[in-house]
C-alpha cells in the first residue's frame, strides 16, 4: 500500500516539516471569476473569465507524544520520539513563515516510489523532498500528486480536551503566482502638461474696428440696431469728437 506524505517548506527547502499526523480530507477548491448581467429580451448571461486562484484546506493536529498513527519518511522509521517536534514548535514555526509575508511550499506526494533513496542516511529532509516535488505531479492522473507554492491565508489552531497537549489546527492555502513590477526609464526629460482647470467665465464679445466702420453701423450690424451706438459708446469710453473717426484696428467690446 502506497503511503502519502505532506510538506511545508519554506526559503526554497531552508526549512521543511512534514505534517506529522496526514490529514483525514484534503479540501480543494477551484472556482471561477465569471460576471453575470442581465441584457433585454434574453435575460441573464454568464461573462467566462480567467479561474480564480487555487484554495486548499487541510485539518489536523500536532501530537504532543506518540501515537501509531503519527507517519514519517520510511528514513525515520527509527527514533520516532526524537523526531517529533513539541506542538508549538509547528506553531511557533508557521507563525513566522506567515509574517515573513513570503510563500511558502505545499507538497503532497506518493512515498513508495522513493523508498530506496528515502534509506540512504547521508540524504537530508530537504534533498528528500525536493526529489518528492519533483515526481508530484499537479494534476489528478497517474500518481496523484500537489508541488505548489501558497500563501498562508488563515491558521487556526487550539489545544485539545484532557492534558494530553495536542494540538488541533486548521490551515487554509491559496495558490500564490509570482510576479515582479517593471521599472520603467524616462526617455529624455519628458515634463507632463498639467491640465489646466476649465475656466467658468464666458469670453466678452468684441469687434475690431475696420475701415469706413461707425459706431452706428456696428450697432447695427452686432447688436440688430443703430440706436445702440450710445450704449458702445458708453461702455468703450469713446468720447464725442472720436466718433467722427474711430480709429481703425481697434478692438472694441460689444456686450
Amino acid at each position: 500500500m502506497e503511503e502519502y506524505g505532506f510538506f511545508l517548506s519554506f526559503n526554497n527547502y531552508e526549512e521543511v516539516i512534514r505534517l506529522p499526523v496526514n490529514p483525514e480530507m484534503l479540501e480543494i477548491k477551484e472556482s471561477g471569476d465569471g460576471k453575470s448581467y442581465s441584457i433585454i429580451e434574453l435575460g441573464e448571461i454568464n461573462a467566462i473569465a480567467y479561474p480564480k486562484l487555487t484554495e486548499l484546506s487541510i485539518e489536523s493536529m500536532f501530537p504532543a507524544q506518540w501515537y501509531p498513527f503519527v507517519v514519517y519518511p520510511a528514513s525515520e522509521v527509527q527514533e520516532k520520539e526524537s523526531r517529533l517536534l513539541k506542538p508549538y514548535e509547528y506553531v511557533a514555526m508557521i507563525k513566522r513563515w506567515m509574517v515573513s509575508r513570503r510563500p511558502v511550499r505545499f507538497v503532497f506526494t506518493g512515498l513508495k516510489q522513493l523508498e530506496s533513496n528515502a534509506s540512504d542516511q547521508t540524504g537530508t529532509m530537504a534533498d528528500w523532498l525536493k526529489e518528492a516535488a519533483d515526481r508530484a505531479a499537479q494534476t489528478f492522473t497517474g500518481d496523484m500528486g500537489i508541488n505548489m507554492p501558497v500563501s498562508i491565508e488563515n491558521f487556526t489552531w487550539k489545544l485539545s480536551a484532557g492534558n494530553s497537549g495536542d494540538i488541533e489546527y486548521t490551515l487554509a492555502l491559496k495558490k500564490y503566482v509570482f510576479y515582479q513590477a517593471l521599472a520603467v526609464k524616462a526617455a529624455g526629460n519628458v515634463v507632463k502638461k498639467q491640465q489646466q482647470r476649465a475656466s467658468e467665465k464666458t469670453a466678452a464679445a468684441t469687434y475690431t474696428i475696420q475701415a469706413g466702420d461707425s459706431l452706428w453701423s456696428i450697432a447695427q450690424k452686432k447688436l440688430g440696431s443703430g440706436s445702440k451706438y450710445k450704449a458702445l459708446q458708453k461702455l468703450n469710453g469713446i468720447s464725442d469728437s472720436e466718433l467722427k473717426k474711430l480709429q481703425i484696428g481697434r478692438v472694441i467690446k460689444l456686450a
